[in-house]
């Protein structure tokens, strides 16, 4: 076995291997960490900071079949256009996303952003890795 999962007791799951038990959305499905970023936008779009956002509304070509769809467009209030990928920790972003992300974020003149929620016990909202 590659991971760790024989160090653990019968039964018993590592994070990672019960986030692959979860399996995928279909598209246009948002889960809800992104249910709950949505809910953020929102409240930036009321306030003035975001003018729109859109879910899964632009998939980038990266090369010859690999394409990146971003979880949200976002246009700021001063126009600005920023591809939003949510998820749920740093750890859940493999190093193949990760990757994809760096790819587009040299080949698109838009700013990226990793978004993960922070910890209720550090004030909750949201944290932003930028690419």
């Amino acid at each position: 076995m590659s991971d760790a999962s024989h160090y653990l007791a019968p039964g018993r799951q590592s994070g990672l291997q019960r986030l692959r038990a979860l399996g995928r959305l279909k598209p246009g499905q948002m889960n809800k960490t992104e249910q709950a970023y949505e809910r953020h936008l929102h409240a930036r779009r009321e306030a003035g900071e975001v003018l729109w956002y859109r879910f899964e509304g632009i998939k980038l070509r990266l090369a010859d079949n690999t394409f990146l769809t971003i979880d949200f467009a976002v246009m700021l209030a001063d126009g600005q256009l920023e591809m939003h990928d949510v998820k749920g920790g740093k750890a859940v972003f493999m190093d193949d996303a990760r990757a994809k992300t760096k790819v587009a974020a040299d080949q698109y003149p838009f700013q990226f952003r990793a978004v993960y929620p922070r910890p209720k016990r550090e004030g909750g909202g949201w944290a932003f890795e930028d690419f």
